[in-house]
């Protein structure tokens, strides 16, 4: 089974709210979840608009989730994806 991180999108019209998840590659978009590990909101006004749970987010990257482009570029800013890196050459 091919396992993505990648965002649901909860909210309004036009006002989007995401929720990082873990989920199955064939499920749609906002379907069936297997984790959900944070939340990603592109319109708040205040500096914390992304929560992450970096233990979970590790823990699914080491056992072969593939994150999409969005999440990758998410994950990277805050340090997750050097992390993920860093563990992988230690070993």
């Amino acid at each position: 089974m091919a396992v993505k991180i990648r965002l649901t999108r909860k909210g309004s019209k036009r006002n989007p709210f995401y929720r990082i998840v873990v989920a199955d590659a064939r499920s749609p978009r906002d379907g069936r979840i297997i984790e959900p590990i944070g939340t990603y909101n592109p319109v708040a006004k205040s500096d914390s608009i992304v929560k992450i749970d970096e233990e979970l987010a590790l823990k699914w990257l080491k056992d072969g989730a593939k994150p999409t482009d969005t999440v990758r570029d998410i994950l990277s800013t805050h340090g997750i994806m050097e992390k993920y890196h860093n563990s992988k050459l230690s070993k």
